[in-house]
């Protein structure tokens, strides 16, 4: 992404509604989905400026790696984690080093190639390790946000259930969620557009702020039940490598 989208993320993931509701689900895709190996570190891949990492940090060690040097610097500061710079194509770790990765909103961006980057996350993993990913949802939803933060693809489940068994992964579970406020992301995104590439980062009147939180809190409640939402704005998936 550009350093605006990156300085505009570190300004206001902590506080907007959407990363809260995103890095409250990448949780409960760990905890519920899996079976963590606890003896291992865990990788935060594109952690961006650190807000997740910084959740992370809290309740498990784990490290961050980024590609864009200056989110690399924000991350470090903000979460007090160890930081690389680095590629999801080929990341800079040992094979079977890792007991987890979380990677959210990552793989859709240019310059990734999806199926190289999915190989060498099943690599890194030990055995028993698991993937945690969080993606766009829906190739006919991309909008100047898209445009802002570089996309090139947006996923389905079945879409992204399919690369995680072309590169070897297994004991997969997947979900959508956004999914309550998804006909208000529908109008905005597809409708009420603007000639402006800009992304929808921002912070929203405190009032709409808590509405929205609420409605994450209970899709984060589904989630935690065991069920599956049917449809949304990102895509939630967790698998495990075999062994």
């Amino acid at each position: 992404m550009d350093r605006a989208e990156y300085l505009k993320m570190h300004a206001v993931e902590e506080r907007m509604w959407w990363y809260r509701g995103c890095h409250a689900n990448l949780l409960t895709a760990y905890r519920r989905w899996s079976k963590p190996l606890p003896s291992l570190p865990v990788l935060d891949a594109g952690c961006g400026t650190g807000g997740f990492l910084l959740k992370l940090r809290g309740t498990i060690p784990a490290y961050g790696m980024d590609l864009e040097p200056v989110a690399a610097e924000l991350a470090g500061q903000k979460s007090g984690a160890a930081i690389c710079v680095g590629s999801i194509n080929d990341l800079p770790f040992a094979t079977g080093s890792l007991g987890a990765i979380f990677s959210a909103d990552v793989l859709y961006h240019r310059g990734v190639d999806e199926q190289r980057a999915l190989a060498d996350l099943h690599r890194c993993l030990a055995p028993g390790g698991v993937l945690v990913l969080n993606l766009p949802a829906y190739d006919w939803l991309k909008s100047a946000h898209d445009e802002a933060v570089h996309t090139a693809r947006r996923y389905t489940r079945s879409r992204i259930r399919h690369l995680l068994r072309e590169a070897g992964f297994e004991q997969i579970t997947t979900s959508y969620w956004n999914t309550l406020l998804f006909p208000l992301m529908v109008l905005r995104r597809k409708l009420f557009t603007t000639s402006t590439t800009t992304s929808d980062v921002m912070v929203y009147p405190a009032p709409i702020e808590a509405l929205f939180r609420a409605v994450m809190h209970l899709e984060n409640l589904a989630l935690l039940c065991g069920l599956s939402l049917p449809f949304g704005g990102s895509v939630l998936a967790a698998a495990v490598k075999h062994g």
